[in-house]
This record gives structure tokens, C-alpha cells and sequence, in this order.
């Protein structure tokens, strides 16, 4: 028998060896250089080194932290051997918008149809679910015929055509973020700032937009709960953003409770739709308005807040926002009728929770609501589960509402999963209290040039 290696082998060999060393060198405090984080992201790009090699690599930056010249150095690894888009051929300043999830939050399915309508050309590069928050990708999966992974060179004539596009990550434009973005989800690594801002100003840097907004939400339902680290990773992203020559503005918004009513994949396309017809929805509707303008004002700085809120009510009142996202849904292959409701995925169950006595509701707990609908296939337990589209939870109240004994506070709709512990959790993730509260503002804090 022979005891040659192939030389195939000896590179997986020297790869893993290497990136061994690195996560040891780590963990005992060593700062890498930028070329060692290159290579390892490189490595597990090209299929040098296993998934569980790279896990440990990752979470021993999620543990340590990095310092800025490595932060620097692996957004840039995440872009390596990737393109840029040619925004070029695009007329007039294209924006960009990131926001770090949550539970009911469907604000890019809303804000990038408003903000095109209102003439500004929209690049959303999106993701899938990332622990117990719902993807964006996931979502629009739930219209029938729509292409949510567009090759490159289909981006910008989609974007020219229509004024909007959104699109899972390209491997030909962040290869190194598109290998880790899935395996963080099941590692225990979402959490981490770092690895945040890396994944998320690597896809920004690939878009090279005009002006970019970041969405960072905090409390108990966010990837990030502590205001104070919420709003690190801001300063964190806006920083970074600059070393890659980007023009970036953020909100910090609530997630305290759930942002929008409606929690599950085709729920959530509804619920968009419906904001798009003009619902102002409380709590999603403050949020989504905060980040529409900030939009339009990143590529038109002397735009007044009064001026950006005429454009926005003016394209959701005369239907033009709807319109956007038909024309775009369809560029991208749905038929128009696929956003009609009785097209959407329905679960054959419902569950109706009501409220066992009379009271103020003074607390929904996202993260419940969240797990909930992971436990009946609404989001993803494994690192290739598959969704159940139709299942969620629509939630029939706010924090600061009143209700009655026997009032539904909401309803769990599943086929499948594990229903009877999803509907204690639904039941459990509602407060009632006998005193009046007032509900949280969505948006916490603004952070854009003019000081805001």
C-alpha cells in the first residue's frame, strides 16, 4: 500500500495545520496578521479545511475580539477573490441598507420598494435566517417563482430596468463571508461583534452603494440585547465603514418586543404588502419611516425630513411603492399574481391564544415569540432544515394595549413541529399587568452626519 499523499492532500494537510496554529495563537492572546486571516478564510473558501476547524477558529475570535487592524483584515478576506458591483451604468446615487434582524422585523421588504418609488435606486444584498430571527431570503422564498440568488451579472440590469434589487450574497462578490455566514448560525457565533461588522461591511463594501443605512436593533429580541453593545457595533460598523470608503449612517431600534404583528415567513410578506398598500402598522411602520428617509437623505443630503416624509406618504398613498415591489417581484421571476393572499403558503392548523384575565399588556418577549416559531418550522433549528413557510405567529396586541379576559392575543398557525411547546411559549412571551405602561419608540437613537 502505498503512503504517498496526493498533493490534493498535503495542501488539506498544511491548510489545517495552519489554521490550527492560528486559533491556539489566538486563544492565548496573540494578534494575527492580516495575511494569516486571509489564508484561513481562503482555505476554508476553497475547501481546504473542515467546517469544524473553521467553527473553532470562529469562535475563538467571537471569545477574544479583534483588534482593528484585524477587523480590517478579515472584512477585507471576506471580500477577497470577489468583484464589485458596476453601479456605474446605474443613474443616479444607488443606497444600501443592513439591518441585524429581529423577530416580526420586515423593514427591507418594506423600505427598499418606498425608497425606489421615491427615485432613489436600491441595492440590497440580503441573508437567511441567523438563530432565532427571520431571513429575508426565507421570506421572499415564500412567493412562488421568485429568484432570490441572482448571478452577478444579472444584479445591476434588474437594478437599472426596475430601481430596486435584492439578492442573496454572491459567492463571485463576498466568498469568504458567504462560506461562514450559515456556519455561524449553528456555532454559537451570531452574537459576536466583531464577526457582525466584518459579514456585514464586507457585502456593503461588494455593492460599493452611494450611501448606506445600518439597522441595528437592541433588546431582549435583538443578536445584540445591551444597549451598550448595540450601540459598539454601530460605532464599530460606521468606523469600518469608513476604512472601505463608504458613506454610512445607522438607527438603533427597539426590539424589546416583536417590531411588526406578524412572525413567519409568507406571514411577513403579507404584512409587508399590506404597508405597502399604505397600513401604517404601529411600531414597524415608526421604524421603516425613520430608516426610508435616512435613505433618501444618505444620497441627498439637503433633503429636509419634511421634504423625504412627502416623498414616502406621496408613493405609499398613490400605490407607486406597491407597484415597485410587483414590477420587481416579477423582474425577478414571480408572476404578479403570485402576491395575490390566497397564493401565499398556508399552515392547516391555528391556535388561538387568548388572555387569561383583564389588563394592560406590559411585555412581549420576542426571543419566546421567536423560539416559538422555530419550534414549528418558521426558522431553522439545523444548518439545512427545511422551513415550513406557511407556519408563524400573528400577534393581535402591543405593549400599552388593553384587553379583556378572553381577548386573542394571538394566534400560533403550524403543520408540523413541535406545536404544544410553541404554544405555551406564545402564551408564556405575553405579560399582563393592572397599570397602563407606554410602549417603547422603535427607533432609539439616530446616528447620521448632521448629528441627528
Amino acid at each position: 500500500m502505498s503512503t504517498t499523499s496526493s498533493p490534493g492532500e498535503a495542501r488539506n494537510t498544511v491548510a489545517s495545520a495552519r489554521v490550527v496554529d492560528s486559533t491556539t495563537r489566538k486563544r492565548a492572546g496573540e494578534v494575527l496578521d492580516a495575511e494569516e486571516i486571509a489564508g484561513v478564510v481562503a482555505d476554508f473558501v476553497h475547501d481546504r479545511i473542515p467546517d469544524y476547524q473553521m467553527a473553532a477558529w470562529l469562535a475563538t475570535i467571537a471569545c477574544t475580539g479583534l483588534s482593528t487592524g484585524e477587523l480590517v483584515a478579515l472584512t477585507r478576506a471576506y471580500a477577497m477573490d470577489g468583484g464589485h458591483l458596476d453601479l456605474s451604468r446605474v443613474d443616479g446615487a444607488v443606497v444600501d441598507k443592513h439591518s441585524t434582524g429581529g423577530v416580526g422585523d420586515t423593514t427591507t421588504l418594506i423600505v427598499v420598494p418606498v425608497v425606489a418609488a421615491c427615485g432613489a435606486p436600491v441595492a440590497k444584498m440580503t441573508g437567511r435566517a441567523l438563530g432565532f430571527t427571520g431571513g429575508t431570503l426565507d421570506k421572499l422564498e415564500s412567493i412562488k417563482g421568485l429568484r432570490t440568488s441572482l448571478p452577478v451579472e444579472e444584479i445591476v440590469p434588474v437594478l437599472k430596468s426596475v430601481g430596486m434589487v435584492i439578492t442573496g450574497q454572491s459567492t463571485d462578490l463576498t466568498p469568504g463571508d458567504g462560506a461562514t455566514y450559515a456556519l455561524r448560525d449553528v456555532t454559537g457565533t451570531v452574537e459576536s461583534i466583531p464577526l457582525i461588522a466584518a459579514s456585514i461591511i464586507s457585502k456593503k463594501f461588494a455593492v460599493q452603494a452611494d450611501g448606506l443605512v445600518l439597522d441595528v436593533k437592541t433588546g431582549s429580541g435583538a443578536l445584540i440585547r445591551e444597549r451598550h453593545r448595540a450601540v459598539e457595533l454601530i460605532q464599530t460598523m460606521l468606523d469600518l465603514a469608513r476604512v472601505f470608503g463608504l458613506s454610512a449612517r445607522a438607527v438603533l431600534s427597539d426590539m424589546s418586543q416583536p417590531l411588526g404583528p406578524s412572525v413567519g415567513n409568507a406571514l411577513e410578506i403579507r404584512q409587508a404588502l399590506a404597508v405597502l398598500r399604505g397600513e401604517r402598522t404601529p411600531g414597524l411602520w415608526d421604524l421603516c419611516v425613520t430608516v426610508c428617509r435616512q435613505m433618501l437623505q444618505s444620497v441627498d443630503p439637503l433633503l429636509t425630513d419634511e421634504q423625504a416624509m412627502a416623498k414616502i406618504d406621496r408613493v405609499l398613498d398613490d400605490g407607486s411603492a406597491y407597484e415597485m415591489f410587483v414590477r420587481w417581484a416579477v423582474a425577478q421571476g414571480a408572476a404578479a399574481a403570485a402576491l395575490e393572499a390566497e397564493r401565499f403558503p398556508t399552515a392547516s392548523n391555528r391556535y388561538v391564544v387568548k388572555a387569561a384575565e383583564s389588563g394592560w399588556v406590559t411585555g412581549i418577549d420576542p426571543r419566546v415569540v421567536g423560539k416559538a416559531g422555530l419550534l414549528v418550522g418558521a426558522g431553522r433549528l439545523t444548518y439545512d432544515a427545511p422551513l415550513d413557510y406557511g407556519a408563524g405567529i400573528l400577534l393581535r396586541h402591543r405593549v400599552g394595549d388593553h384587553v379583556d379576559k378572553g381577548d386573542v392575543l394571538a394566534e400560533l398557525f403550524y403543520d408540523r413541529g413541535d406545536a404544544d411547546t410553541a404554544r405555551s411559549l406564545v402564551e408564556s412571551a405575553f405579560r399582563l399587568g393592572d397599570r397602563a405602561v407606554t410602549a417603547p419608540s422603535a427607533v432609539q437613537q439616530v446616528f447620521d452626519p448632521r448629528g441627528a
